[in-house]
């Protein structure tokens, strides 16, 4: 089939994307596709809806309309009563943009993307959510720049492109003539991982099939990969912010728990600790129990830095001491005092305790503090017996004499199976859960 403007079938039009088109909008593009010709401005309020309120996330909505001489006739603007094709589009596009965010780290606001169509040749949803992305992208630079959000909420990347079946031939971003007389129309959602946040289909024309179906999603694949491209380009220095890798602070600037903790994450967030955050100061840490001080320590460096917090706080819980070192673990034997002087009360408050009775665990309780939601906490306890002398030379503090169900004591079992069982992995798991 021979396209009216000479394109092959999988190519999609010339696009184009002007940023900052409107300069009194927190954030705007005007975006261009073929003849269609769609401003999208992003507008950002303090406060979110009244179902929203106190949840501690924010909203994103979007409103769609079509200028009166958009079209060849012209068109009523909206009044009270708005045009249910256009509150349809709004609808679309807001859900297709939220998908962009999390809406958590967004705070309580609102943010409103607003399409507004200057020229209407095909393709104005798609055009719009592809437009509206960069707005929005835009609007979190402007926040950031303002000193309002630390980090970017932004956490994929949206495009929309259409796609039919006219005249028997599966083509691509499908202009107003071709609409208009396809068979078979799609528009399709997707985000930078290929998958698919929403497809409209219908068979107008015709009843379709897989084989075209399929033929018809690698089109809007390639279609939204080519306008993803477009929309970073646009955007220049501003694409660093999607899907840009959140900070976690760890508050702690001991380097075996920052190791043990990094290598539990992976590579999900960026990892830094306390000191990298440009943290400093010693944390009292008034708590009586571990879930108290871990709190304590993770809510100090949160408020401190703006940054999300992990704070862990573990120790060592021996029955026959009725709890103790407790959350006195690092200090059993004063302040000013070493894993050595420390072991050394362990081992004489422990002399006359019989075999049977020397059972104990290993504690660590996780907080997890953010800016934007009530702290979180999770406890992980791994249960040991304490030995009567030291065994093992890897690990730190108690582990020469704390002594796993499976013979090894945490000094002798190598790192990679201390960070599968220990409490710290334990409470780990549930903290990632939490994540």
């Amino acid at each position: 089939m021979e396209r009216k403007d000479g394109r092959a079938c999988d190519m999609p039009r010339e696009h184009n994307i002007t940023v900052d088109f409107v300069k009194t909008a927190a954030g705007s593009c005007l975006i261009e596709t073929g003849g269609t010709r769609v401003i999208c401005t992003a507008s950002v309020e303090e406060g979110v809806p009244p179902f929203l309120k106190g949840k501690n996330c924010g909203w994103l909505t979007a409103e769609y309309a079509m200028l009166p001489a958009s079209t060849g006739r012209r068109k009523q603007r909206d009044g009270i009563k708005k045009d249910g094709r256009g509150v349809e589009i709004s609808r679309l596009i807001g859900r297709a943009l939220r998908q962009a965010v999390d809406r958590e780290r967004l705070g309580e606001r609102t943010i409103t993307i607003d399409c507004d169509v200057l020229e209407a040749d095909g393709g104005t949803r798609t055009a719009a959510i592809t437009g509206g992305f960069v707005a929005l992208v835009c609007a979190i630079d402007r926040l950031i720049c303002e000193g309002k959000l630390k980090e970017s909420p932004i956490v994929h990347q949206i495009a929309a492109v259409s796609a039919g079946v006219v005249q028997g031939t599966p083509c691509l971003d499908l202009c107003y003539t071709e609409d208009s007389s396809a068979d078979t129309d799609m528009n399709f959602v997707m985000n930078e991982l290929g998958e698919f946040i929403e497809l409209q289909g219908t068979g107008e024309g015709a009843a379709f099939s897989r084989e075209k179906l399929n033929t018809l999603i690698d089109l809007g694949e390639k279609g939204c990969q080519s306008l993803m491209q477009t929309q970073r380009e646009a955007l220049g220095d501003r694409a660093k912010w999607i899907a840009q890798k959140q900070k976690l602070v760890l508050a702690s600037n001991n380097a075996h728990k920052i190791s043990e903790l990094k290598t539990m994450l992976g590579g999900k967030y960026d990892v830094i600790s306390m000191r990298d955050a440009g943290f400093e100061e010693e944390i009292d840490e008034t708590g009586e129990t571990f879930e108290e001080n871990a709190a304590i320590k993770a809510e100090t460096v949160m408020k401190a830095t703006g940054y999300m917090a992990l704070a862990d706080d573990s120790g060592l819980s021996v029955d026959a001491l009725g709890g103790a070192p407790g959350v006195r673990s690092a200090r059993y034997a004063g302040d000013q005092h070493c894993d050595a002087d420390n072991n050394a009360l362990l081992v004489a408050n422990m002399k006359d305790i019989p075999e049977a009775e020397r059972t104990a665990k290993f504690v660590s309780c996780i907080a997890i503090a953010s800016p934007f939601k009530p702290t979180q906490v999770v406890r992980g306890e791994c249960p040991g017996v304490i030995t009567f002398a030291p065994r093992g030379g890897g690990g730190f503090g108690y582990d020469p004499y704390f002594e796993y169900e499976n013979g090894e004591t945490f000094a002798e079992m190598g790192q990679e199976m201390k960070n599968r069982i220990s409490h710290r992995a334990r409470a780990m798991e549930k903290a990632i859960q939490l994540l």
